[in-house]
C-alpha cells in the first residue's frame, strides 16, 4: 500500500496468518492495554487463514500490516458486521510492537484506516475501546476526531487490578 521510513504498510493475506498469530502472542506480553496477554491469542492456523480471507472479501472490513523486511511490527484493522442494521459501523483495532512505538506508525496506520473507511461507501462510524489508562492512544484518537461515548467500569482484570474501558466513536 505505501512505504513509510522503511516500514511497508499493506493489506493482510491468508499467507500472513501464522506471522500475525505469532505477533499478537508477543505484543500481548508487551502491553497491558490489549484485550489479551502474552500467548493468549489462541487461534488455529486454518481457522485464522479462513478468517483473513473472509474479512478481505468484505467491502467494509480491512486488515493492514506494517512490516519491516517482511517482519510484522504493527496490525491495524476495521471489522464490520455484514448485517444491514449495523454494517455502517466499523470496530477499530490497532497494535504496534513496543520497539516501534513513538515513531508515528500508529498515526500513519490510523490515517490509512480512516481514509479507507471514508472511501468504502459503507462505513459511517468507527468505534473502538481502550483501557482508560492508555492516555497516549486516547490523545491520538481525540486528535483524529474520536469522542468518548462511554465507560465500561471494571471491564478488564490485569495484574490483580480491575480497569475501566473507554468506548470512543468517530462519525465520518
Amino acid at each position: 500500500m505505501r512505504n513509510l521510513n522503511n516500514v511497508y504498510i499493506r493489506k493482510a493475506t491468508s499467507d500472513d496468518a501464522q506471522n500475525m498469530i505469532d505477533f499478537y502472542n508477543v505484543v500481548g506480553g508487551e502491553s497491558d492495554y490489549l484485550s489479551f496477554g502474552a500467548n493468549e491469542f489462541k487461534r488455529e492456523l486454518k481457522d485464522y487463514k479462513d478468517y483473513i480471507t473472509a474479512t478481505s472479501q468484505e467491502p467494509n472490513s480491512i486488515m493492514l500490516l506494517a512490516t519491516i523486511d517482511s517482519k510484522i511490527i504493527g496490525i491495524a484493522t476495521i471489522n464490520s458486521s455484514q448485517k444491514e442494521r449495523t454494517k455502517h459501523v466499523g470496530t477499530l483495532g490497532i497494535v504496534v510492537s513496543k520497539k516501534y512505538t513513538g515513531m508515528g506508525l500508529g498515526t500513519a496506520l490510523m490515517n490509512d484506516l480512516l481514509m479507507w473507511a471514508r472511501q468504502n461507501g459503507i462505513t459511517k462510524k468507527i468505534s473502538l475501546v481502550t483501557n482508560e489508562n492508555n492516555t497516549k492512544a486516547i490523545d491520538l484518537y481525540k486528535k483524529l476526531g474520536f469522542e468518548k461515548e462511554g465507560l465500561l467500569k471494571n471491564d478488564n482484570f490485569i495484574r490483580g487490578t480491575y480497569h475501566n474501558t473507554v468506548v470512543m466513536g468517530l462519525f465520518l
